[in-house]
């Protein structure tokens, strides 16, 4: 898909992205007492051990870091003092065409090149104090890197932490990842109000809508209609039409490398029990978005995540499915069993990205993968949910006051989840997602 926005301007933000990595590389190397750091771009896995069938090659992230170029069995080699060199192994192989850069705006500020073999790709790479990066270490060992260089922790951490906040290049292209994500939403949203299209003709609707193969999303897209969206995770897609009466759709797009990771819920249909459901969308989506509102910096994004299920007690509360206060659902933990999942992660090169889950969650908050302070530079997910999940609610029975009655009425629909990605900036915080998406759901 072509890019969105200013190329000009991704140019430039780009260059200066290059300089700021080879500044800060220069510190890793420095404070890791290593003389270069070799970033192996992959190597491609086999589908199974019992057929030549290979997966499409994930990049290494860090290699990503530098350039989007998913090419197999690439070198990059960082030294300070000097422009970052990209080894390539020559593809000779008629059985796949050579892979196809989404833009070409990177090649001038690297020096290129061509192996013939791994020995000739050994030869150029330097030879003393070299930190290997890839998750081939065998593939770092015949380049002639001794496993205790390779994947170092102490390297690795230093380099995840570069990560964490993320330059005005990266930015661009998470923006242009959400532009791309909010295309498919829109179309799945027309295509649910027109019709009863399965899970899996929406699936690949999405993929048109947003020109992505299924290997290149950023993650398998999520498509439940109906009680699926009980299933945090549906990715076993119903073929046949279901005539399911609300839709929730978690769903990205990728941009030289970045994710988006977008999460919107629908729901159609005129019964009772179909007004209660959407009167939850949109209480969830006021509080989404008083929870973007309510991100400051310096302030721990555990307790942003312990604020949304205050809300969502005050939901379940106040729709009369859980007869307690807020402060009882909340405090007692009743609503972890409907809303079992952590508030959000880190975003970029990865959908649950490094960098931000550094230290442990509390015990009563096991799922949540973003433990940080709030800084300006980060980018994470908002993204509260509400379920009707039996496995999870069953245990309640007999214990707490619910209107059983009601939940099963409403256990058709699954449940809901809203979701946006933001970055946090000096200025303040940038949806990234609402600039493009404005809504986050509701009746269709």
């Amino acid at each position: 898909m072509k890019f969105g926005g200013d190329s000009a301007a991704l140019v430039d933000v780009y260059s200066a992205h290059v300089a700021w990595l080879h500044e800060a590389y220069d510190h890793v190397l420095s404070s890791c007492a290593l003389d270069a750091i070799v970033i192996h771009s992959g190597s491609l896995k086999r589908r199974t051990e019992f057929d030549d069938q290979d997966w499409p090659l994930r990049p290494t992230p860090h290699f990503m870091h530098w350039l989007a170029w998913p090419e197999p069995e690439c070198a990059l080699v960082i030294e300070p003092g000097r422009r970052a060199r990209l080894a390539r192994l020559a593809q000779e192989s008629f059985w796949e065409a050579p892979v196809t850069a989404e833009s070409e705006h990177f090649w001038p500020l690297f020096d290129v090149e061509i192996a013939s073999s791994h020995e000739a790709l050994r030869a150029m790479l330097p030879k003393t104090r070299v930190g290997f990066v890839g998750e081939n270490v065998a593939r770092g060992e015949q380049w002639g890197m001794p496993r205790e260089s390779c994947n170092a922790p102490t390297l690795l951490s230093a380099l995840d932490a570069l990560r964490t906040k993320k330059t005005p290049y990266e930015v661009m292209c998470l923006a242009e990842a959400n532009r791309r994500a909010a295309l498919g939403h829109d179309t799945l949203r027309g295509a649910f109000e027109a019709g009863d299209a399965s899970e899996l003709e929406l699936h690949l609707l999405y993929l048109r809508a947003t020109s992505q193969d299924d290997p290149e999303t950023p993650y398998k897209n999520i498509v439940a209609l109906g009680e699926h969206a009980a299933t945090l995770h549906h990715v076993g897609y119903q073929k046949t039409q279901s005539g399911g009466a609300s839709l929730l759709v978690d769903a990205g797009a990728t941009c030289l490398g970045y994710a988006s990771d977008v999460t919107r819920t629908w729901v159609k249909n005129k019964s009772e029990s179909a007004r209660v459901f959407q009167g939850l969308i949109e209480r969830m989506e006021q509080m989404q978005k008083e929870l973007v509102l309510a991100i400051e910096t310096g302030s721990r994004y555990e307790a942003l995540h312990e604020r949304s299920h205050h809300g969502v007690a005050e939901i379940l509360r106040d729709a009369g499915i859980v007869k307690a206060s807020a402060d009882e659902i909340d405090g007692q933990g009743i609503s972890r069993a409907f809303y079992p999942h952590g508030l959000g992660h880190s975003l970029g090169l990865q959908c649950h990205d490094v960098g931000c889950a550094l230290s442990k969650p509390k015990a009563n908050n096991p799922f949540l993968r973003n433990t940080s302070i709030i800084e300006s530079g980060q980018v994470f997910t908002i993204e509260p949910g509400l379920y009707f999940i039996p496995a999870l609610l069953e245990p309640l029975r007999g214990k707490v006051d619910i209107d059983w009655t009601l939940i099963e009425a409403l256990r058709p629909f699954g449940g809901i989840r809203i979701e946006d990605d933001v970055f946090v900036s000096e200025r303040g915080v940038r949806n990234l997602t609402r600039e493009v998406l404005p809504l986050g759901g509701g009746a269709v």
